[in-house]
């Protein structure tokens, strides 16, 4: 199968690459497309690239037929309509660790180009005009730098600030006290941070909370004369704020590299001598582009051949540690849980999945989705998937359950899956062998030990000499071999079960003809 990968802004060719070499990719690269021309365009792709500049919207989206993932080249996806992604079952990736160098250089570039006027310096000179005194700066030393934000790029610019002698203080909301004198920095709340700070540079992710978070409210709780940086994303600075703020004198300068709009023509910030910008250059290196870009297309080549992606968005990411342990197990829990939902009658109201042994320890949740991703599918469809099937079941009002137990019920490790409706519970469990696979070993209270895989028939019956052999004749009268049996029971002539592995799909003529036999209470054909 060829999957269809569309790049609508400029990536590193470099970068790309790996897309390109891939044998089952064809890559269209279009950055002149208009939002109009994108929509009619994607119906046809499979996934879609893009830096900043592209708008995913949720009409985009809608008209995405086939999209299964959406690669940003980049850390932020304020251009994602993330929510809308989630809810059509799009995974969203993107490529955290690219470009943390380059933006934690270039936010000390401005913070060093803000404290000693070189660009308004550097203008003068163009304009043949020799005046050091209209120039003159401050030192770095000695001053206090405020980090609003402690993630990778915020952490790199306070390890930087402190090779210049800054005293460096910082606010996060995960950020522990222990952290910081590990870090050899301080920490605050964010008054605490912005009332201190000589210079404030912002490091954290545009959302609801972080809108205008330096505001009017925060710039009149800041020192005089405070410097303010911005390479992280436009919109965390209410950008009339700090114009007001710079003209009353309260904010001395401002180095920005992004803006609430982009990109623009005018802006009356630039208008102000005090400040100094860039084009959103935080991220422009070779070196980060390649690296992101590379980052990205790896991440899509992976979920396109059904792999786990390194770096989700819409999806918790886990350490590599964890992934490794519980990887395995995707396609355990996935089948059975496509084999459960066969066996229940009614409308499912609960699933309540229950992890043992080796499990307990470890973070399950992916393997939750992929097990309401198994039970859904049977109903909704191939657009159900991992990213999507929380939601879906939530919006069907189904209840998702999970529990963990360190007793291993005599295997290393087990999963069962419980489906409640209004009038029953069913139940199936798997583990996994060494050097087996997976394997599903109980059904309800029988007790089996199959692969699941292939064509399947699951036969309750009444435990009397006899039925297997008419159930056998059956199968053979409709040229359909049986390939493995297992047989259980509750008790002497009591209730039973079978469970075939059979070389073909049971049909519907040889499951009628099996379901009229009286001691068969229930039959179900199971194909996964």
């Amino acid at each position: 199968m060829t999957f269809h990968v569309l790049i609508t802004d400029p990536l590193s060719e470099e970068g790309i690459q790996p897309l390109r070499e891939a044998k089952n990719i064809h890559v269209v690269v279009d950055t002149e497309l208009t939002p109009e021309q994108l929509e009619e365009k994607i119906v046809g792709f499979d996934a879609l690239l893009v830096r900043s500049q592209t708008q995913v919207t949720r009409s985009l989206i809608s008209k995405a037929k086939n999209l299964k993932i959406i690669g940003r080249a980049g850390v932020g996806v304020d251009n994602i309509d993330l929510e809308a992604a989630t809810e059509h079952g799009i995974i969203v990736v993107n490529a955290p660790n690219g470009n943390t160098n380059s933006a934690a250089e270039h936010t000390m570039a401005m913070i060093m180009a803000l404290s000693r006027n070189i660009p308004q310096a550097y203008l003068a000179l163009k304009n043949h005009e020799w005046n050091r005194k209209k120039y003159v700066g401050v030192e770095l030393k000695d001053k206090t730098l405020g980090v609003i934000g402690l993630g990778r790029i915020g952490s790199e610019v306070a390890y930087r600030a402190k090779g210049q002698r800054m005293n460096v203080i910082a606010y996060d909301p995960f950020l522990t006290k222990e952290k910081a004198e590990k870090m050899g920095i301080g920490c605050g709340t964010f008054e605490e941070v912005i009332q201190q700070a000589d210079f404030i540079t912002v490091h954290t992710p545009l959302m609801k909370e972080t809108r205008h978070l330096i505001n009017a409210d925060a710039f009149a709780k800041m020192k005089d004369g405070v410097y303010i940086v911005n390479c992280a994303r436009g919109g965390i600075i209410d950008e009339d704020a700090l114009y007001d703020a710079i003209v009353s004198g309260k904010v001395a300068g401002a180095a920005l590299d992004v803006f609430e709009e982009e990109p623009f023509h005018e802006h009356r910030l630039l208008e102000l001598p005090q400040v100094v910008a860039t084009p959103h250059l935080g991220a422009s290196t070779v070196e980060a582009q390649e690296i992101v870009a590379i980052d990205v297309s790896r991440d899509v080549i992976r979920y396109l051949n059904g792999e786990p992606v390194k770096n989700p968005v819409n999806l918790p990411s886990l350490p590599k540690d964890v992934l490794a342990t519980i990887e395995p197990y995707f396609h355990l829990a996935e089948k059975l849980g496509a084999f459960l939902i066969d066996l229940v009658k009614e409308v499912a109201e609960e699933i309540h999945i229950y992890y043992s042994g080796e499990l307990y320890d470890v973070e399950v949740s992916p393997l939750t989705r992929n097990t309401v991703k198994g039970i859904l599918k049977r109903h909704l469809g191939s657009h159900v998937n991992d990213v999507n099937a929380l939601y879906l079941a939530e919006r069907r009002d189904i209840t998702v359950r999970e529990s963990k137990t360190s007793s291993n019920k005599g295997f290393t490790n087990l999963i069962t899956v419980e489906i409640k409706t209004k009038s029953q519970t069913r139940r199936v469990s798997g583990t996994l062998l060494n050097g087996l696979g997976p394997r599903i070993v109980k059904v309800d209270d029988y007790s089996v030990d199959v692969t699941p895989k292939g064509h399947m028939v699951f036969i309750q019956h009444i435990d009397m000499p006899g039925v297997i052999g008419r159930m056998g004749s059956i199968l053979a009268k409709h040229d359909i071999n049986i390939a493995t049996m297992q047989v259980d029971r509750s008790d002497v002539g009591g209730s039973a079960m079978m469970m075939l592995t059979i070389d073909r799909h049971l049909d519907d003529a040889a499951l009628e003809e099996l379901k009229k036999l009286q001691e068969i209470n229930d039959v179900v054909a199971i194909d996964l």
